[in-house]
């Protein structure tokens, strides 16, 4: 008799060619309105499902796994973050998380560079003059914008994302700063031509640009919080491709708002999707709807992965992409 097939239920809408494959795979149930689900739904999902595939809208918190059924083993997440997900609960229940690293770095360094243009450059204000209709031609004072070669871009968070920022920003003639947990190796550090800081607030002092590269945890909410965004200098720009809840949002609105702080390139939001009203009236800031991974290219791979870390779970052995073990 053939092995029955895994239910597993799919949250969102994914590339056409993911969901053809999970469908001839598993008995998949798809989102095909791609409309976020509610918590109602999610609780039902989970109470169907022997594997559930999320994504970063959904909050499986320990609500909602309270209320999952007893077949719910795999948390397969289409994303690299898992914030969303309460893992000690996971655990306590006995549930497998997975995730997507490393498919997305390129991508997102790809996004942050332009952020960084993007702000320096006024990119975003003068393409809103051009169709305004009120551009009157050419002038040597009008759009004046900063120069990127020979700043310092400090970057927080020296995983793979911060260190293909700084491949990047080599590139442009930048000097590569950092501040990360742990400091890199010597051959890494060469190889990126990279200063640590073990200091965070010393190496804010002394940045002309700062990208926070680093995961919403316990430990980086807010981290980059009011004290430390006054150390910045009032010519610095922040950009954020991370998580919107490691910046205090708030005090770098009024800090913009008020001319202490340059500039800001937000691809990420502390609430999102509300956006802080103040933050779209201001033209030092370059507001994007989280699209910093948003490629075809990895939206694809991050779904083959989903699918192997499946797959492999299915057929009795560890996911690749584990980011907790069950206990039970």
């Amino acid at each position: 008799m053939a092995q029955e097939k895994p239910v597993v239920v799919v949250t969102r809408k994914l590339p056409d060619p993911i969901e053809t494959r999970m469908m001839e795979l598993f008995d998949t149930r798809l989102n095909r309105d791609d409309q976020p689900m509610t918590g109602a739904e999610l609780i039902e999902a989970c109470r169907m499902a022997d594997v559930l595939v999320p994504t970063v809208t959904d909050r499986i918190d320990k609500g909602i796994m309270a209320q999952a059924g007893p077949r719910l083993r795999l948390i397969a997440s289409f994303g690299t973050g898992v914030d969303h997900i309460d893992l000690a609960t996971a655990r306590e229940r006995g549930i497998t998380v997975t995730n997507t690293p490393g498919v997305l770095t390129e991508d997102t360094a790809d996004m942050t560079m332009a952020l960084i243009l993007a702000v320096s450059r006024r990119v975003a204000e003068g393409e809103r003059l051009m169709r305004s209709g009120e551009w009157k031609g050419w002038g040597p004072t009008t759009m004046l914008g900063h120069r990127i070669w020979g700043k310092r871009l400090g970057i927080l968070g020296m995983g793979r994302i911060g260190q293909a920022l700084a491949r990047r920003a080599r590139g442009f003639g930048l000097s590569v700063h950092y501040h990360n947990r742990r400091r890199l190796d010597s051959a890494t550090e060469a190889e990126l031509e990279a200063t640590f800081w073990e200091s965070f607030d010393q190496m804010l002092a002394h940045m002309d640009i700062l990208s926070v590269n680093c995961p919403h945890t316990p430990a980086t909410y807010h981290l980059l919080s009011a004290r430390r965004l006054k150390l910045l200098k009032p010519h610095a720009i922040v950009v954020n491709t991370a998580r919107g809840e490691v910046i205090d949002e708030n005090a770098l609105t009024r800090m913009l708002t008020a001319g202490e702080v340059a500039g800001a390139g937000l691809d990420v939001f502390e609430h999102e999707p509300a956006v802080n009203p103040k933050l779209l009236n201001l033209d030092n800031v370059v507001l994007l709807p989280h699209m910093g991974s948003a490629t075809i290219d990895g939206r694809i791979d991050m779904g083959e992965k989903v699918i192997v870390n499946i797959k492999t779970f299915v057929d009795g052995h560890k996911p690749p992409d584990r980011v907790i073990e069950a206990l039970v």
